[in-house]
């Protein structure tokens, strides 16, 4: 009895460690990276962060609809920033409207590669979250 239970408990570890090398090997062909919230270096956007808000005043268009019916707020988007700098992974963190979170995501895409962050000296991924703001004058 003793000898079949020492047996059971090394092959549970040995499946545990099959597994954690399937995982880290798909992982690896997939060519995911981890994603840091931040980072030492973090993103940049060419020009800096006022070209950037210069970018998003300049592309957004109000959409008629939401303007009839007083729609107004601030969206917040989120996206992913690769380490070649590429966008990836909108998403709306905070919502306005339906409406205006669809022209907040528009407009996100629309942006050009970052210069991206880096930890220790090396391009990693990381999240970066930004506001759009809609008033109506």
């Amino acid at each position: 009895m003793k000898t079949n239970l020492r047996n059971h408990s090394w092959l549970r570890l040995m499946c545990a460690a099959v597994v954690a090398l399937f995982s880290m090997t798909v992982m690896a062909q997939t060519g995911e990276d981890e994603v840091l919230n931040k980072c030492e270096v973090m993103p940049r956007y060419p020009g800096g962060e006022a070209a950037m808000m210069k970018f998003l005043c300049d592309n957004v268009k109000y959409p008629k609809e939401a303007q009839e019916q007083k729609k107004q707020g601030r969206v917040i988007v989120q996206m992913v920033i690769r380490k070649d700098g590429t966008l990836t992974d909108f998403k709306v963190v905070k919502s306005a409207s339906d409406l205006l979170d669809a022209e907040a995501l528009r407009v996100a895409k629309l942006l050009p590669k970052f210069t991206p962050g880096k930890e220790k000296g090396q391009p990693v991924s990381v999240r970066y979250t930004f506001p759009v703001a809609f008033r109506l004058k």
